[in-house]
């Protein structure tokens, strides 16, 4: 249908998302587009966690989360020990990054009820799996709304603009929360507030690496606000114990 609207390039992203090679737990093709993609055994995983992502995140734009999800399960499972399954979760009509959506949390409550019910069912499918959320960018905004529902040992946010929530406290969750922040990221300068206007609240609140906050801060090196996947990276090993419940092994920030 993409090619017959002379739109090569949503065809082109199709077609690799069709692969053979891909296992998919959903995909919609309608719009920006929705998909979920595994890496690995998730069915036989001692550890899995879910990629949420962050703004101007698409079907056209889905190779870069891909690339991500693939980086960050190969890192997870570079040693001995319980294999960790990733899942690259587009399950929500991210923002475009200049608008006036992105300062809210219209899009993050939307998606909520969705990781939330999302997370359930992989609970269902590996009742002693270890899991966690990895939030990037907007993405934990989403986390951030749906904390209180989601069945989760960590929630890791990285280039976190907000949550919607003053502290750790207001986020409702058991899970250890974790934040981080690369030294080249340029999130840092997005003002950290929260205005009740007439028809809507504006700002994303308290600053996750903040001390006030009270997540785990650990160490993202001088990752900008694309690199917390890059392989090597301080950040992407430090994503890839947290996943693997290997807490103490988390260098801090």
């Amino acid at each position: 249908m993409a090619a017959a609207h002379g739109d090569s390039r949503r065809a082109a992203a199709d077609r690799a998302i069709g692969s053979t090679r891909r296992q998919l737990l959903a995909f919609d093709g309608r719009g920006a587009g929705l998909v979920s993609e595994v890496f690995g055994d998730l069915a036989h995983a001692g550890h899995i966690a879910v990629l949420v992502p962050g703004s101007d995140t698409s079907l056209d734009t889905y190779p870069r989360f891909h690339r991500a999800a693939e980086a960050l399960y190969a890192a997870a499972n570079r040693g001995p020990g319980p294999r960790t399954a990733v899942v690259a979760w587009l399950g929500y009509r991210t923002p475009v990054t200049v608008s006036t959506t992105v300062a809210t949390t219209t899009r993050a409550d939307e998606a909520a009820p969705q990781l939330q019910s999302f997370v359930r069912t992989l609970r269902e499918l590996a009742p002693g799996a270890h899991l966690s959320v990895v939030c990037h960018s907007y993405g934990s905004v989403v986390c951030g709304r749906a904390a209180h529902g989601l069945d989760v040992a960590d929630i890791a946010l990285v280039g976190s603009p907000g949550t919607g929530a003053g502290d750790v406290a207001a986020l409702g969750t058991r899970a250890r929360v974790w934040a981080a922040r690369g030294g080249d990221d340029w999130v840092g300068d997005v003002p950290h507030v929260r205005v009740d206007l007439l028809l809507a609240t504006v700002g994303l609140g308290a600053d996750p690496v903040s001390r006030d906050f009270g997540a785990r801060v650990f160490d993202a090196g001088p990752a900008d606000h694309s690199g917390y996947f890059t392989p090597g990276s301080a950040s992407l090993a430090n994503l890839a114990r947290i996943t693997r419940g290997e807490t103490s092994e988390v260098t801090r920030g």
